[in-house]
């Protein structure tokens, strides 16, 4: 047993060392993408591998250890940001004391997952949580046919029924000046843009992704290209921005860092952890596929992965508050010389 063990782990110790490195590479193949995901994963059995290592004898031990090392801390270096060691990006807004503050509000992103035909878990989680912002990806007709009991206590929707598993459905119950979907960079894969108020009467712009995931024969250039766009859109913009969905990505992967840089950008979630929401099975030791974003105007007060509603994902909730000036988001963004340098280089990704 012992012999079979040494062998394993001598296999398993390169390979893991390989795979890490491979991951790092900037690159649009689907699969090297893919090895960014499970990052949290891997230190988990780069752990596992490391206990076993104790069984080899000889030479090799040695070896084996500093492969493992270098692994782990090549994986630690990615998320690290979203560990409580690192330091916060949005500041945590004070607990009410009495009535509701106006300038906060609630939102809740789910990939709802097409084939999941259990309506009621979702609609009772709408039903619990009372967001006032909505955004449902993977939305067909019959989809927003089971959920239109709640849906139409949203003075505001925006529904987008495709049976591709890129539907949407977008819902608001704070004031909406305007909002639209467009298909950025391919057919029937919408992104969602509006401007809303909140109820103290503060303008922000809201974007909301589903870009398409890396799969075999399905490279990621089309999935960057629309994360692109979407922080080029809003790269110049005075009005504090948030954006939230399914990017079928990861938060530490270089093209939604880039999304940051660009749009301007803060994850709540740096400092305090990575809220992985996929696969929703083992979610805890998953990864974040679902990703929010606030502008430097911006505070929160929550931020949560709720439980399965019969989804791959799970549903991503957080409360926001929104009491700076329009100006603050400019100002600061002009603080910042790795901005612009970000944003050319997004605009030359984007037009290729």
């Amino acid at each position: 047993m012992r012999g079979i063990l040494a062998w394993a782990v001598t296999l398993l110790a390169p390979a893991l060392l390989i795979v890490t490195i491979i991951s790092l590479v900037h690159s649009d193949i689907w699969w090297v993408q893919a090895l960014s995901f499970p990052r949290i994963g891997a230190l988990i059995l780069i752990g596992f591998v490391a206990i076993a290592a104790i069984a080899v004898r000889g030479a090799w031990r040695g070896a084996l250890f500093i492969m493992l090392i270098a692994s782990a801390a090549l994986q630690l270096w990615r998320v690290y940001p979203y560990t409580a060691l690192a330091s916060v990006e949005v500041v945590k807004a004070r607990s009410p004391s009495g009535a509701r503050d106006p300038s906060c509000f609630t939102v809740l992103g789910l990939n709802v997952y097409q084939q999941n035909r259990n309506y009621a878990a979702t609609r009772a989680l709408i039903e619990r949580e009372q967001p006032d912002i909505v955004l449902l990806m993977e939305t067909d007709q019959p989809w927003i046919d089971a959920l239109m009991p709640i849906l139409s206590s949203y003075p505001a929707r925006l529904l987008r029924p495709i049976d591709n598993t890129y539907g949407l459905v977008f819902a608001s119950r704070l004031p909406v000046t305007s909002m639209r979907t467009e298909n950025i960079t391919d057919h029937d894969t919408p992104t969602v843009y509006a401007r809303l108020s909140t109820r103290s009467g503060q303008p922000f712009d809201y974007v909301g992704l589903h870009p398409r995931p890396p799969l075999p024969g399905q490279d990621t250039t089309l999935r960057d290209r629309k994360i692109e766009h979407a922080a080029l859109r809003v790269a110049d913009n005075h009005v504090p921005t948030m954006a939230m969905g399914d990017f079928n990505d990861v938060a530490w992967s270089r093209t939604t860092q880039l999304l940051k840089q660009v749009g301007g950008y803060l994850d709540p979630r740096i400092g305090r952890g990575s809220y992985p929401t996929f696969p929703s099975s083992i979610a805890p030791i998953g990864w974040p596929l679902d990703q929010i974003f606030v502008s430097r105007s911006f505070t929160f007060r929550s931020l949560r992965v709720l439980e399965d509603v019969s989804s791959d994902h799970r549903p991503l909730a957080a409360e926001l508050c929104l009491k700076a000036t329009a100006g603050v988001r400019s100002r600061n963004a002009a603080l910042d010389p790795v901005t612009d340098n970000a944003r050319d280089t997004a605009r030359a990704t984007a037009e290729r």
